[in-house]
Order: structure tokens, then sequence, then C-alpha cells
């Protein structure tokens, strides 16, 4: 029955992705949605940037493995990084007009610029895609009681995402997403209620985590620990803001107010929703607390799921897997959809010989969603491997961004001495110090990619500088 109801909600699913495409006419509609949306679906689309696998599998099961610190990445970084955006971006960007975030980077620097920073949002979705595929086909393995062996799973989650994003692009994403988002809320608000009453209420689950002290936020007194501390939350809440679906998002807006108002009230929202999974999962340990140990002791990501399925009615299991199916497939759209973009506009399409009619590039751009989802794919299958959890997939994914696309972003809408020089500098510097200090120091005191982050901004400003010295001299 609940593999039946389950199977049903994938093809409903399915089935709105594909109507959207109806809604798609050209480019422009598939990449923006035409810039038609309402604050309501932008706020749904922005809330489901990061409300998925990692926020209802990953981020319990690092809580319950490395406390409250352990999650200063996310959701910590990850909502300052929309509210950031939404403060201090949106605005700028939405005024441009742009078709992706890339194409901010060729209009201020270069084509050289788009291309490199384009390559590099790209790669960085691998492991972030990868993680909600990964987790569909952990959802998928759980419920047919490991009939499906894992890897099957990750290729089944794989095609169904693919298959609904592949025509309906933004559109698919921003309908898909708003319904998905109701089943989201009053699902896991539901079993927050139906859990509560097992757990005698919501008080005792807080002082037994407080007792097991699961609160533990701030790091130990030490140079190390402390830097380590500050560089996870800067990789998200910074390393996130040139992001393709982050700017996607807030760029598919009616007006730059809703863009705005839409990615700040997002963020905000996931921010506090994100402590409904963390309550789910740790009451677990209230209500079978010696399975719940053990399954934390093999993997965390396991103890919700398993409480799920355990201890609650089938009704309780249809509607919580219905929303958790919700939140991945709703977040690995936007973030299938996102570097495939990218890809087409702002990396193969300046290499072609010559200038694609709009039909032309929108079906390249279909294209490279499909090659894209067949990367992810083989990408989390390789994961699995190293046994790598949802919720580092995640980590990992920003720190390329972090490194060749934040600077240049940041001082070529804040800076009007920003070149295209100091651009091309910060993201050499930034690349030639960080891939190094992987091999050298990976464990060391500073994060590599901290390195990269300052020899980023380095490069920005002195490339800067001495363009800006070579022409006064010429002036001379």
């Amino acid at each position: 029955m609940l593999i039946s109801f389950v199977a049903l909600y994938l093809l409903f699913s399915i089935a709105l992705g594909i109507f959207a495409a109806t809604k798609v006419h050209n480019s422009k509609d598939y990449i923006t949605a035409g810039r038609q949306l309402p604050i309501y679906m932008v706020i749904a689309m922005v809330f489901a940037t990061w409300f998925g696998a990692e926020t209802v599998l990953g981020i319990p099961g690092t809580f319950v493995d490395e406390n409250l610190g352990g999650l200063i990445s996310d959701p910590f970084g990850a909502s300052f990084c929309l509210i950031f955006f939404a403060l201090f971006f949106a605005k700028a960007l939405y005024r441009k007009n742009l078709l992706t975030i890339g194409d901010f980077y060729r209009d201020r620097f270069s084509q050289k610029v788009e291309v490199a920073v384009g390559i590099a949002i790209a790669i960085s979705y691998l492991g972030w895609v990868s993680a909600q595929v990964t987790a569909l086909g952990l959802v998928i393995h759980v419920l047919t009681q490991e009939l499906v062996s894992m890897n099957a799973g990750i290729g089944i989650g794989a095609a169904i995402v693919l298959i609904y994003t592949l025509f309906g692009g933004m559109w698919s994403v921003a309908i898909t997403t708003f319904v998905q988002m109701l089943v989201i809320v009053v699902g896991l608000v539901w079993i927050g209620f139906l859990v509560s009453d097992m757990t005698q209420g919501v008080a005792p689950v807080i002082e037994h985590a407080a007792a097991a002290g699961k609160f533990e936020f701030w790091p130990e007194l030490s140079w190390p620990a402390v830097i380590t501390f500050i560089a996870g939350f800067l990789t998200m809440a910074l390393g996130s803001i040139p992001q393709q679906d982050v700017f996607q998002r807030a760029n598919a807006s009616k007006n730059e107010s809703i863009a705005v108002w839409g990615t700040l009230l997002g963020g905000v929202a996931y921010f506090f929703f994100a402590a409904v999974p963390l309550y789910l999962a740790y009451s677990a340990f209230i209500i079978a607390p010696d399975v719940s140990a053990q399954l934390s002791a093999k993997d965390p990501q396991l103890v919700l799921p398993s409480m799920i399925l355990n201890h609650l009615p089938v009704y309780a299991q249809i509607i919580f897997f219905g929303a958790l199916l919700s939140v991945i497939m709703s977040t690995a759209s936007g973030t299938l959809l996102a570097p495939a973009v990218t890809l087409s506009e702002n990396v193969i399409k300046p290499l072609l010989p010559q200038r694609l009619k709009d039909t032309e590039f929108l079906w390249l751009t279909r294209g490279t969603v499909a090659l894209f989802a067949i990367l992810v794919a083989v990408y989390a299958l390789w994961s699995q491997t190293q046994a790598t959890s949802i919720h580092h997939m995640v980590e990992n994914a920003y720190k390329v961004t972090l490194v060749m696309a934040l600077v240049p972003l940041v001082a070529g809408i804040y800076c009007s001495k920003a070149n295209n020089n100091g651009a091309i500098m910060a993201i050499a510097l930034g690349v030639v110090v960080w891939i190094p200090m992987e091999f050298i120091a990976p464990e060391g005191p500073v994060p590599p990619h901290f390195y990269g982050f300052i020899a980023a901004i380095v490069g920005m400003v002195i490339g800067s500088l001495f363009k800006q010295e070579k022409s006064i001299l010429m002036a001379d």
C-alpha cells in the first residue's frame, strides 16, 4: 500500500512537470519562466533551494553525529546565503535582465571570465544534485525493504528527476515546487504532531538532546577549531551566492520587489522550518532508543526514516515519504536545471562558430540537462564507494564557487574600478593557491579553499590596480 501511494505520487509529479511544458514557447520561458512568477511561487522556490535531501536526512544525521555545531554550514550558512543574496544582490542583478548569472561575468568583464566561471558553477552542482538523487535512491531502497539496491535506486531517482525537468524547465520547477512545498509543510507539521504524542510533547525531546550535549554549538577556543568553524559558515553562506539556482529563482520574479522579498522570506522560512526534521529525528532516541543508537553508529541518515517506518501508522508513512519525495524532487529539479542552463548559455554557446536560433538553443539546453543528469548519476554512484554523506556532498559543492566566482561578482557590482584583468587574476590566483593546498594540507588549521578565497581577493585587487596604473601611464 505504501509503495503504491508513493508510486502514484511520483507519477503525479512527473505529469505535473510535463504539463508545465505547455507554457514553454522559447528559451526565456524555459530558463526564467518568462519572469512572470508571483511572490508566493518565488517564496516556495527559494524555500526549496536547500530544503531537500540534506535538510530531511543529511542535517538530522549530522546533528545526531556531530551536535548542533556540525550544522554551521547548513542550515545556518545556507539560510544566511539567501538572506545575503536578497539584501545585497537580488535587486542589482534583477535590473540587468540577464538570462543566467554567468551573463553578468560576460557583460561586466569578458567572455573568458564568463566561460571560466560558467564551468566552475556547473562543476559545483555535481555534488549538490548528486546528493538529491542519492537521497531518492535511499528512499527507494528503504521503501522496497532493500529489494531495490541503493545503486539501482539512484538510477531510478535520476531518471525521474530528468523526465519532469527536461521539457518544462523553469515552469516545471515553479509549478511542481509550489505543490510540493504545500505537501512538505503540511506533511511534516502533521508528522510532528503525531510524534509529539509519542514523546509526551516537544519539551522531553529538547531536554533529552540538551542532556546528551546535542546543542553544543560554538567550537573549542583553539585556532584550528575556530577557523574551521568560520570557514564552514562562509563556504556555504558566501560560496552559494554566485549560483545559478539562487539567481534563477529571484530572476523569475514579476518585478524587483518580489525578487528581493521573495528571496528574503524564503530564506527566513528555510532557517526556521529546518528545525522540524531535527526534532523528528531526535525523537527517535526517545521512541526507540536502542534501535536508533545502532542505526546512528551505522548511518545516522537512516534514523528518521526507520523510526517512521517502524513506529507510525501507514497513513503517516505515506504522508512522510510523500513529503520527503517532495523536498528531494523540488530541490533536484531546480539544481539539475541550473548547471545545464549555465553550461549551454555560458560555456557551450560562446564556443560555437555560429549564432544559434532560439529554438536551437532551447534544444541545446534540454540536451545539456540530459547529459548533466547522466554525470550526476555517475558521480552519485562513485560517492557511494567513498562513503560520502548527503550533508558533506552538499557542503563540498560550494568550495569551487567560493574560490572562483564570488570575488568577481562582488567586485563587479560594488567596485567601479574592478576590471577584466582583476577578474582573471582573481580566478587564476584563487585556483593556483587552492588546488595544491588540497594535497599539501587538506586537514590543516585553515581549510584549503579558504586560502584560495583570500588569494582571489588579492588577485582582484592587484589585477585591477595594475590595469588602472597602466592606463594612467598611457594617458600621460
